[in-house]
């Protein structure tokens, strides 16, 4: 008989728990070996928001995981259903036609992957095929740290003080598998296509597709990493690791990350790992409180937030041209380029929350649409953490000035003028002051918008209906 590996959000052969272990079952047991499966599901793909040039990299990286698997002898069958329902069916009937006794996957922790996989685990053990799940998203799994009265943290820092003490317990990273001997089972072709996805932009320049390019900037940031607690907000510099679409993708797992950076100490390292913390985090709290995935806010009481309905302001925003130029950056950084620096999600997400008090979650879906790193749990806590509606956010009352931001963090206005042209005759100083904006547009006869919102009325509005929520029980 044959081991089956589930590949889903972990495309990848090193460091990967489920094939690591099928593989070692497969030699101890003397079996006939492993076979990969791949299941694309894209009316799911659609209802989960997932963007197109996220299913896009997703497919090139699986056309890399085929031919490394095809390497050592591991046949990769894709198959195709059109949501989660059909996939414990799907798999029966590989586990049948391939005569696999066995299966191995990772977990997942969304609402609607833990029920599809669920119905996996059913349907094959009431068909004899066993089934082995492994912890292998996040670097510590999320029921391993809990208060000590047994609850999840709702809140980061007492949760990471834990998280330290534990990450090295789980942080072990393994080999890929050795070359097994050859089956009679071909692999399956890659889809150029997946129906209600456009993939006719191409595969983005920024993320070209396998682990060996994960691998290389994984390396490439570790010469620079020292620097990070600087550069990460710096979005004209290439201060990032860039590897969060791979992290998404499972292309590179977070082990790998951390045991890159375990020999290292300076401040940017620390700061990096608690970035890989905050990613642990977000997963714990999406575990321990689902309904943040059911588009629900973590605090019960903003779900009485009056938020503003406005479609053209939301479009404004959301297009790019709100007349705040570092939040216009960043929103057509993500509409041309499929990700946005981390600084200017916040940026971005504050604005629309706060300055235009629009309810998060549009903003959640619009970015979940178009970001290529899209993740719901991280995702969802960036949102709610901007909008104060979420674990351990910030604080209401605390709402970012964009001029101060982009004075700051772009002080040569250098990023906004790269992503705004329009802008280029503008002096720097100018990009940072309302005042000083509008009399060099009026000046160069700059085509930019006006604000759509005074920055001050803006705020005002916010305050007051936060502060509206102060009798909600």
């Amino acid at each position: 008989m044959r081991s089956l590996v589930w590949f889903r959000r972990d495309l990848r052969i090193r460091d990967n728990s489920a094939l690591h272990h099928a593989a070692a079952s497969a030699k101890q047991e003397g079996n006939a070996g492993v076979v990969g499966l791949f299941i694309i599901t894209p009316d799911q793909w659609k209802q989960h928001d997932d963007a197109e040039v996220k299913v896009a990299f997703w497919i090139e990286n699986l056309r890399c995981l085929s031919k490394e698997l095809h390497e050592r002898n591991i046949p990769l069958i894709v198959q195709v259903c059109s949501t989660f329902e059909q996939v414990s069916n799907v798999i029966a009937k590989v586990c049948k036609k391939h005569s696999c006794d066995s299966l191995f996957f990772n977990r997942e922790y969304e609402v609607n992957e833990l029920e599809r996989d669920q119905a996996v685990v059913e349907q094959c053990q009431a068909s004899g095929v066993s089934v082995s799940r492994f912890h292998d998203r996040i670097v510590v799994p999320p029921k391993e740290i809990s208060t000590k009265d047994g609850r999840f943290y709702s809140v980061f820092t007492p949760y990471r003080k834990v998280w330290d003490t534990r990450c090295d317990e789980f942080a072990k990273v393994l080999p890929a598998p050795r070359k097994q001997t050859a089956l009679d089972i071909e692999p399956s072709k890659i889809p150029n296509k997946v129906k209600g996805f456009d993939f006719s932009n191409g595969q983005p320049e920024l993320y070209p597709a396998g682990e060996a390019e994960a691998s290389r900037r994984l390396k490439s940031f570790a010469k620079r990493i020292a620097n990070y607690n600087v550069g990460r907000d710096l979005p004209a510099i290439d201060g990032t690791s860039g590897l969060s679409g791979y992290l998404a993708a499972g292309v590179i797992s977070p082990r790998q990350c951390l045991a890159a950076a375990k020999d290292l100490d300076d401040e940017g390292t620390r700061v990096w790992v608690s970035e890989l913390t905050w990613r642990d985090f977000y997963t714990h709290v999406l575990v321990g409180f689902p309904k943040v995935s059911k588009h629900l806010p973590f605090k019960d009481k903003t779900n009485a937030l009056n938020w503003r309905t406005s479609q053209t302001d939301f479009e404004a925003w959301a297009a790019g041209q709100t007349g705040y130029p570092i939040v216009d950056a960043g929103m057509r950084q993500l509409n041309q380029t499929g990700w946005m620096h981390n600084r200017l999600r916040m940026v971005t997400a504050m604005f629309l929350t706060k300055n235009l008090l629009i309810d998060w979650r549009l903003g959640e879906r619009y970015f979940m649409e178009r970001l290529i790193d899209g993740d719901l749990a991280a995702n969802n806590g960036g949102w709610q953490w901007s909008a104060s509606t979420g674990t351990d956010s910030v604080p209401y009352f605390r709402i970012f000035n964009p001029f101060s931001q982009s004075k700051r963090f772009d002080t040569d206005g250098e990023f906004i003028k790269a992503m705004c042209p329009e802008l280029k005759p503008i002096p720097a100083k100018a990009l940072h002051d309302l005042k000083k904006l509008s009399a060099a547009i009026e000046n160069h006869q700059v085509d930019y918008p006006g604000y759509i919102v005074d920055y001050s009325e803006g705020r005002q509005r916010a305050l007051a209906a936060f502060k509206g929520l102060s009798n909600v029980s």
